[in-house]
């Protein structure tokens, strides 16, 4: 039997996490988070920023927590729950007095009760972060890590793709969009949390791991040798005809100083019109979002979050866009997800440039990173929903393109790229 000291520090620590998810999920304000395949993530999810521009246009999310839990002292929360937590403290006394393999291990008995009242909300993009997780999450956003360098979705039945980085081991694997893994290393995966199956593909450069692959009906395993990935930005060119082309691959920290950097030396090339190139971006920070949209669109609102509350923010475009004149197309397809969503939204809501592609991803809600104290891990939490400009929800459904071109298994392999030839044809239409 623990003694009641312990059982005490416990209830308030459980306490303290369920009073910061009600009132994070009533007010609070996060950004969006890339998720890399060798990071214990799933679809990039919205964190909390302390950048200039976000702190102007939102309160920061420690201020929110802060604020509402001030009045409440640790000494009352055990009373206030202490016969809400009754059956939780009698189970826990049963499993340390009769379960058959003794002694157990508290601290995963904690943890799994984490994860379980936040399972228990029925959100999967909600969840908790064990402190190795969270300190790898925080790591992908340096942009380098070891693995076989894919954007993936953790949350359902299986790990899917959602886009791999180009040039990296998966791309060259022949990985594709809404692949899902069912297997690693010769083992089924059916029922393995996500986070336990990344752990399996995560590893040194230089070994190799056997993925089993699903795609629609077909099964087949493919071998990937992993590397040092450092995840890609952007890439530009001059094409023929004149036309400037910007790939966009994710919205990091760096990612709106290396695109006004690639826009600089193309618009000095004075070009006739734009290609901006969202295809496989897997998201990112919610405020590079808005700087990144603000290239584009001059000035109105890009954006709107909706909290549990009622209330909702909104967002406006940045001054000092530098191709908000320029005709644009903007490519996207299902690998485009979140940020890159809210980017490709605003800009075809506001009648800015067309869609060229297939429909993205479908990933409209935002959620808050919290670290939780003593270094125990983290919590993310769904605490809004984002809007595009015209009000439209995304989740789930995504963004469907106003032309509709398909890419497929044929014209990967064979180096052909329809959507971006379809892009182009648009584009000199636009010119003309």
């Amino acid at each position: 039997m623990k003694s009641k000291g312990i059982r005490t520090c416990l209830t308030i620590g459980i306490s303290i996490v369920v009073l910061a998810i009600i009132f994070v999920a009533g007010i609070g304000v996060g950004y969006y988070i890339p998720r890399l395949l060798g990071t214990n993530n799933s679809v990039p999810d919205l964190v909390e920023s302390t950048t200039e521009t976000e702190s102007e246009v939102t309160p920061s999310i420690g201020d929110i927590i802060s604020e509402a839990t001030e009045s409440i002292s640790e000494e009352e929360t055990p009373v206030v729950y202490e016969d809400l937590f009754a059956p939780f403290w009698e189970t826990w006394d049963i499993v340390h007095e009769l379960y058959v393999d003794q002694p157990v291990d508290d601290l995963t008995l904690m943890r799994g009760a984490i994860e379980g009242m936040l399972a228990a909300l029925g959100d999967k993009h909600t969840s908790y972060m064990t402190p190795e997780e969270f300190k790898q999450a925080n790591e992908s956003l340096e942009g380098e890590y070891e693995g076989i360098g894919a954007w993936v979705d953790i949350t359902g039945n299986y790990v899917e793709i959602i886009s791999p980085m180009r040039g990296s081991p998966a791309a060259e694997a022949g990985l594709q969009p809404k692949d899902k893994v069912i297997g690693i290393d010769g083992e089924d995966m059916t029922g393995i949390p996500g986070d336990l199956v990344l752990q399996r593909i995560l590893g040194q450069a230089g070994t190799d791991v056997t993925i089993t692959i699903q795609r629609g009906d077909e099964v087949f395993e493919v071998i990937i040798t992993r590397e040092h990935i450092v995840v890609p930005t952007v890439d530009y060119e001059m094409l023929d005809n004149n036309i400037a082309y910007i790939a966009l691959y994710n919205y990091g920290d760096n990612s709106t100083d290396q695109l006004r950097a690639a826009l600089q030396a193309l618009l000095a090339q004075n070009p006739d019109g734009l290609i901006f190139d969202l295809r496989d971006n897997g998201g990112g920070y919610l405020n590079t979002a808005i700087e990144v949209v603000s290239e584009f669109i001059g000035d109105g609102v890009v954006m709107y979050e909706q909290y549990g509350n009622g209330e909702t923010y909104s967002y406006e475009a940045l001054p000092g866009g530098l191709a908000t004149d320029i005709p644009l197309v903007v490519l996207v397809n299902t690998g485009t997800a979140s940020a890159s969503e809210i980017t490709a939204g605003a800009i075809q809501d506001l009648g800015r440039a067309p869609l060229v592609g297939v429909t993205s991803y479908g990933k409209g809600s935002v959620q808050s990173w919290i670290a939780l104290e003593d270094e125990a891990g983290g919590v993310r939490v769904t605490i809004a929903r984002w809007l595009t400009p015209d009000g439209r929800q995304i989740s789930a459904v995504g963004l469907e393109p106003d032309y509709v071109v398909e890419m497929t298994a044929e014209d990967y392999e064979e180096g052909l790229d329809p959507q971006l030839e379809k892009a182009i044809e648009v584009l000199e239409d636009l010119i003309d």
